[in-house]
């Protein structure tokens, strides 16, 4: 298998197709019969391979951000259309070598600047039965902002070089297809799995705090000083610790201010490798609301206020409306974020617990059934091809690098 993201600012890309390479990595065995190996392709140099699961590895591009003027080099000093290309080629040459049975790219169908499309084309072309998914968080943006970017990709090309579009939310809490986030075009398409929450590999954490313990998390960490500030000078209730969790691409110097701001009570960490442990373990939490700190909230019973960013994306408003009106968590608005509001929220919320499990949660063992369906006719394709008469040398499409073992052995699934 092979998983894409494009990841120009924060871990959320990643770290959702990294739940998925577990999931899969250990369900699919059972489901298939067969062993898996995978690639995860990324432009995140942080997001090493270490916290894979075995059979697994990276594939890093060249590092983009974004800004108010779109999409630019976060660190080569050479024009965009340079760095588009050279990742328009790592991808390539990824997909025609490994020639994966499954390629699921998560959120941007055709990639930054239309990046994927060549790679998508020639994977078909040097493996016809591969099936191709294209991976949507439970929420996109306004329907405004998502109208425009399907008008960039245009829906019928989706069409033509994807087999399914999952959704890893719940339809009752937010439906994609009723808000017009996705094009009638691709309804046809759409699989809704249910939130990536319960069955996440817990990775060791490096933490262990005194319970109990309150937890307050900002993600990647690179918009949420607001967030971690007022944490820090938050009343801490009476026979509890605070971890603050501020994220590896916050800057020092807003580290060191927040690690500043902390009370006794309070312990400052810059990054985890994981947080579902603590989050789980933890008498109440407070976060922004990405994708992927959400769902592993959901999947536990902890109190928790979410503090979305509303600007320049609506998405975690979106989201923490929808789940809020559901009484799955509390909401608290940007501009109503202060200490004391923090405070008061604490005070109540250690004396409570939060039942979920009216939500689909159990997205991740529906991806895996979903995904052995796919490897099943991707490996009868394989199998067809194997013996499928050779093409004659006039009309041979471009030659692809051979893998390491002949298609007809029983090869592991490559995701």
């Amino acid at each position: 298998m092979v998983f894409y993201s494009h990841d120009s600012q924060g871990l959320g890309h990643f770290r959702r197709n990294r739940a998925l390479a577990h999931a899969l990595n250990q369900r699919l065995p059972v489901l298939t019969g067969r062993q898996v190996t995978g690639l995860l392709i990324n432009g995140v140099p942080e997001a090493g391979a270490d916290s894979l699961p075995q059979g697994f590895d990276v594939v890093t591009l060249p590092a983009i951000g974004k800004d108010a003027g779109g999409y630019g080099p976060k660190r080569l000093d050479v024009a965009m259309q340079t760095v588009t290309s050279v990742r328009r080629d790592i991808v390539r040459a990824t997909l025609t070598t490994f020639r994966p049975d499954l390629f699921i790219v998560d959120r941007h169908a055709l990639g930054v600047n239309g990046e994927l499309e060549t790679g998508l084309r020639a994977l078909r072309a040097a493996h016809p039965g591969a099936r191709i998914v294209l991976g949507l968080r439970d929420v996109l943006d306004s329907p405004q902002v998502v109208v425009a970017e399907w008008a960039r990709v245009q829906p019928g090309l989706v069409r033509e070089l994807y087999d399914e579009i999952w959704v890893y939310g719940d339809p009752r809490v937010h439906d994609l297809r009723r808000t017009e986030e996705i094009p009638v075009q691709l309804h046809g398409l759409v699989r809704y799995q249910g939130f990536l929450a319960h069955g996440r590999a817990e990775l060791p954490s490096g933490l262990d705090p005194e319970i109990p313990y309150l937890i307050t998390t900002a993600g990647g960490g690179s918009d949420g000083f607001r967030l971690c500030v007022a944490a820090a000078r938050a009343t801490v209730p009476a026979g509890h610790r605070h971890v603050i969790i501020t994220g590896p691409q916050m800057s020092d110097a807003d580290h060191r201010a927040i690690e500043l701001q902390a009370g006794p009570s309070t312990m400052v960490v810059r990054s985890i490798p994981d947080a579902a442990g603590p989050i789980r373990r933890a008498a109440a939490s407070i976060s922004m609301a990405g994708y992927n700190t959400v769902t592993e909230t959901l999947a536990t019973d902890v109190p928790a206020l979410l503090v979305p960013r509303e600007t320049p994306r609506r998405e975690q408003l979106i989201r923490v409306e929808s789940l809020a009106a559901r009484g799955a968590v509390d909401l608290l608005r940007e501009g109503d974020l202060t200490p004391e509001a923090l405070t008061h929220w604490w005070a109540g919320a250690v004396r409570r617990r939060t039942q979920r499990g009216h939500l689909h949660l159990g997205g991740l063992r529906e991806v895996a059934r979903s995904a052995a369906r796919l490897v099943r006719t991707a490996q009868q394709a394989r199998r067809a091809e194997a013996t499928a008469p050779a093409t004659p040398a006039a009309t041979a499409p471009a030659a692809v690098k051979p893998t390491d073992a002949s298609p007809t052995q029983e090869l592991p699934v490559a995701i």
